[in-house]
């Protein structure tokens, strides 16, 4: 089988689709199906055992869209099949020229996060559902009915999202929920190292992801700043200004050390090396720090927001409190550094809590799902 996997960032970029695309990637290149890969980029973007080709994200939106669309256009018609992780509007245009199917991975309600970066709604995403919003907003819509209907199936992370993308008229039956997989874990080395490699001292949470205001990081940092001992290692890129600010304002000091950018092993050391990670986000579908953090054997600490719940179980891997409530996220905070059986009780469960999550079963469903689709 031929495919083409569509992305919009990949390595060295950091995010789930960059995580999630190489892997898939890697795992049908291993299964001797022909691969080729189409993203965009600012720099050379990471090169693996088959083609990788990247639209510059320095041209201007409109020509770097346009771009986008040929180039996928013209590596589908020596495919079979597309499988897209992103560009959705680009992947239905390239792949219907084309007269390819493709299958789609789904993140979140694609009309929304479009709308939200042109800056015309406010809210989250179940809000968003029901809102007016204009005739802007009844475009988006339109654009991502038509695009996540045309295609052959939709995977969704969780059934929260599957269950909303049912309402934007796709068919039951070409839609199903496929959980990220947990990471194939490098040789890590002992956690007491580790923490002296990244310099921890004393208590320490930790968070790794794109900066942006969906991740409400000044709730976690107020968490922190609540709890006396505890620090907060944060790594990533994006909107660092703000968070550093809100830092400043609560005299975190040292307390928080922003890391920068990392690779993914290194993200897998630090939740290795950290005592819970934190996720304290207004709106997350199926974070893929969420299952890292948990494979690596650290609880996690999160707001329950979209499909978080369906892997974090409070009281068994990790602790959740409500969206937006800063003072249920500090006490969480609080009662888990305070209570050693707590501690060693999620701890002893978190691996084996993302266990059934093996890369084999969920890329073999995508496999499965792209050769249907090639044969229909």
């Amino acid at each position: 089988m031929k495919v083409v996997v569509v992305s919009g960032i990949w390595p060295p970029d950091i995010g789930g689709p960059a995580s999630h695309a190489p892997e898939v990637a890697d795992f049908l290149h291993e299964r001797g199906h022909a691969v080729e890969v189409v993203t965009t980029a600012l720099r050379p973007p990471e090169w693996r055992a088959y083609p990788v080709t990247a639209v510059p994200r320095s041209l201007r939106p409109g020509v770097r869209h346009l771009r986008g669309v040929a180039v996928i256009r013209e590596c589908a018609r020596r495919a079979d099949v597309v499988y897209t992780t992103g560009m959705f509007g680009r992947s239905f245009a390239g792949a219907t020229a084309a007269g390819r199917p493709y299958v789609l991975k789904l993140t979140a309600d694609p009309a929304f996060e479009r709308a939200r970066r042109r800056g015309i709604v406010v809210g989250d995403v179940d809000a968003f559902q029901g809102a007016r919003g204009g005739l802007r907003v009844a475009a988006l819509r339109l654009a991502r009915d038509v695009e996540l209907r045309r295609a052959a199936h939709v995977f969704c992370p969780s059934e929260y999202l599957r269950t909303l993308t049912m309402t934007w008229g796709v068919p039951a039956a070409r839609v199903s929920v496929l959980p990220n997989p947990a990471p194939r874990l490098p040789e890590l080395a002992s956690r007491e190292e580790l923490r002296r490699d990244f310099g921890m001292n004393g208590m320490t949470l930790a968070f790794a992801g794109r900066l942006t205001a969906q991740k409400s990081l000044g709730l976690a940092l107020e968490a922190v700043a609540a709890v006396d001992g505890v620090s907060l290692f944060i790594a990533g890129d994006g909107e660092r200004e703000p968070v550093e600010r809100r830092g400043r304002e609560l005299a975190l000091g040292d307390r928080v050390r922003f890391l920068g950018a990392l690779p993914r092993d290194r993200v897998l050391e630090l939740f290795r090396a950290a005592d819970a990670s934190i996720l304290s986000s207004s709106w997350e579908n199926f974070p893929h720090t969420v299952v890292e953090a948990l494979a690596a054997g650290t609880p996690v600490i999160s707001t329950a927001v979209g499909g978080v719940a369906e892997v974090v179980h409070d009281g068994e891997n990790g602790l959740l409190v409500p969206s937006g409530d800063g003072d249920a996220l500090a006490a969480a905070v609080r009662r888990y550094v305070s209570d050693d059986a707590l501690r060693e009780r999620l701890r002893a469960a978190a691996a084996g809590s993302v266990r059934s999550y093996d890369r084999e079963s969920v890329f073999g469903r995508i496999e499965q799902a792209l050769a249907d689709a090639a044969a229909a």
